[in-house]
């Protein structure tokens, strides 16, 4: 005889008004109640978070609920719907990800239908993984998009201004440093005149001239003064 499938229900209601009056615990208690008795599930617990919001994962009642599939007393993870346990597409990825891709351990939802003991469950994850995927593929994109925009307009983006450039008081442009691009003229004067790239530094060196840490230029760091030019 198949052992009943253990599970922990998790119900949350977002705001304190709703936890006072208990109509939405209440009707998600009766929910994944009726839903444990129509599919012979074993209910071992339910865990309520009242009054939490939905952005972020680290709710004292949600991480309760997973603490019990990682200590072995639930197999699977019950939700009326799959908003309660977060609304964020890229968080619940990282949930299935980390919980429920494996197989190890399985979510249940009354709403969507989705049940990963079976093959049309475990297809569903799978495009909620892939959206997710998706979703942190296209943020990173616009990120990128954004500090090229933020670059090109003459906005710091982070880390070390390029030489010829130093941060300007107000933290977020950009403005040539003075020193600097006196040496970076003298080196594209030198190229233009064709000297090689170990002479070029050698001339500096012997002028005097180091890089910010105080040392010598190379030849390689020549390279990247005229390739950022």
């Amino acid at each position: 005889m198949n052992r009943k499938t253990r599970t922990v229900a998790y119900l949350r209601v977002s705001t304190e008004k709703q936890a006072d009056h208990g109509v939405s615990l209440e009707a998600q208690r009766a929910k994944v109640a009726a839903y444990a008795q129509l599919y012979d599930l074993e209910l071992v617990d339910v865990v309520v978070d009242a009054g939490a919001s939905a952005k972020t994962l680290e709710r004292e009642g949600l991480q309760r609920a997973l603490g019990m599939l990682r200590a072995g007393r639930a197999d699977a993870l019950l939700v009326v719907k799959l908003d309660r346990l977060t609304r964020s597409v890229r968080d619940l990825g990282d949930m299935v990800e980390e919980y429920f891709a494996s197989g190890r351990w399985a979510l249940l939802s009354v709403g969507e239908q989705v049940d990963t003991r079976t093959a049309a469950g475990r297809l569903v994850l799978n495009v909620l993984a892939s959206v997710a995927q998706w979703e942190r593929e296209a943020t990173g994109e616009r990120t990128s998009a954004a500090l090229r925009h933020m670059a090109a307009s003459g906005e710091y983006t982070g880390g070390h201004a390029r030489f010829g450039q130093r941060v300007a008081a107000d933290g977020v442009h950009l403005e040539p440093d003075p020193v600097e691009q006196a040496v970076l003229a003298a080196v594209r004067s030198a190229r233009a005149a064709g000297a090689s790239l170990r002479a070029i530094a050698a001339r500096l060196a012997a002028d005097g001239v180091v890089g910010r840490a105080g040392r010598p230029f190379g030849p390689g760091q020549i390279r990247q003064m005229l390739a950022a030019a």
